[in-house]
């Protein structure tokens, strides 16, 4: 029997569960590994040095464990700040996302473009050279909200989500009826996109960066020539946490949908603070 592909989808929280939905979608044979980095969560309150060197020890442990072919950084916060140390400390292919400035800019006809982010990934500089890039010819609408990341894990714990609670959230979107393309520039906001749909029915495009990463993973499985041949033949998927939690209970429906079916808990003997 051959092995399955042993694919780890890495998140301070669980917004990367949206990353790891569309990958199975595409490629269900393949054994996943989810980690959430809960004790440090959130990272946006981390600076850029403390954040290289937390991912890059939670990582090399969860690889230990897991020895997993592919790694994705699903969290666009420690993508952003510390891909480029990862892939230096790492001999297999690792994966991160960015907002999806790109593609937005490219399917808008009106050329004005809205994007949800957290406040850190809207102030980050690595944002704002995207936009420069690759959306010049657009106006930009940009909202930072840590707000929309706590109603997405409410949501996962199995919690009703209500327009009083979006709409001021999101509301100079939805007073601008330019805009036809938003940017989900967090790997939380899928987790809400019919909510937000709701609350914002004249957007024509909704971009995240799901199927990219996806495809992106569909590249390596096809030309990496990755031996699988000492590897457990089981596809049994495992969450990781390194932080014991009530939510962790609350997450268990959510996380068996997506055929999850252990949790385990690391503890990374390291201070969270």
């Amino acid at each position: 029997m051959t092995a399955a592909a042993r694919i780890l989808v890495f998140d301070s929280g669980v917004g990367g569960l949206s990353i790891l939905q569309e990958i199975r979608r595409q490629y269900p044979h393949c054994c996943f590994f989810y980690a959430s980095d809960n004790a440090a969560f959130p990272y946006g309150t981390k600076t850029e040095e403390e954040l290289i060197e937390r991912v890059d020890i939670v990582l090399h442990t969860l690889q230990q464990t897991t020895q997993a072919d592919i790694i994705v950084v699903a969290c666009n916060t420690a993508s952003t700040v510390a891909l480029p140390r990862i892939r230096e400390r790492f001999s297999q292919p690792v994966i991160g996302v960015v907002p999806a400035i790109k593609p937005a800019a490219a399917l808008s006809q009106s050329k004005v473009i809205g994007v949800l982010a957290t406040p850190g990934t809207v102030k980050r500089k690595y944002t704002q050279q995207l936009i420069a890039q690759f959306a010049e010819d657009c106006e930009v609408i940009s909202i930072g909200t840590s707000e929309l990341v706590h109603l997405a894990e409410q949501k996962l714990r199995g919690e009703t989500i209500t327009q009083q609670q979006l709409e001021p959230i999101v509301q100079r979107l939805i007073h601008n009826s330019a805009i036809d393309t938003v940017v989900l520039a967090c790997t939380h906001f899928p987790l809400l996109k019919k909510e937000l749909q709701t609350a914002l029915p004249n957007i024509k495009h909704w971009i995240d960066s799901g199927e990219a990463i996806a495809r992106r993973v569909g590249y390596w499985l096809d030309t990496l020539n990755i031996d699988l041949g000492d590897h457990a033949s089981n596809t049994d998927s495992t969450a990781y946490f390194t932080a014991q939690s009530p939510n962790i209970t609350e997450l268990q429906t959510a996380l068996i949908r997506l055929d999850i079916t252990n949790t385990q808990f690391i503890n990374m003997g390291m201070n969270n603070d």
